[in-house]
């Protein structure tokens, strides 16, 4: 049998798979979902003031061509 990204066994088949969907639904088998894992404080502190720090340490002119690669880019397609 299949494992998931998280480890969990999966049917390999679709009419499998399917069977399973309608017992969750209705209430014959329970889904073994634990959540998304927790992530430190510190880490957390890190991520929001990431893009703030990197912009304090750049220069006005390396922002701005960042800016304007970022525009072209979205402009070419």
């Amino acid at each position: 049998m299949p494992k998931g990204s998280k480890g969990d066994k999966r049917p390999a088949d679709v009419i499998g798979n399917a069977i399973r969907v309608a017992k969750i639904a209705t209430g014959e088998e329970t889904e073994k979902f634990k959540g998304p894992p927790e992530k430190s404080a510190a880490a957390v502190e890190l991520g929001r003031q990431g893009g703030r720090k990197r912009a304090e340490a750049m220069s006005a002119e390396r922002r701005s061509e960042i800016a304007r690669k970022a525009a072209e880019k979205r402009w070419a397609k």
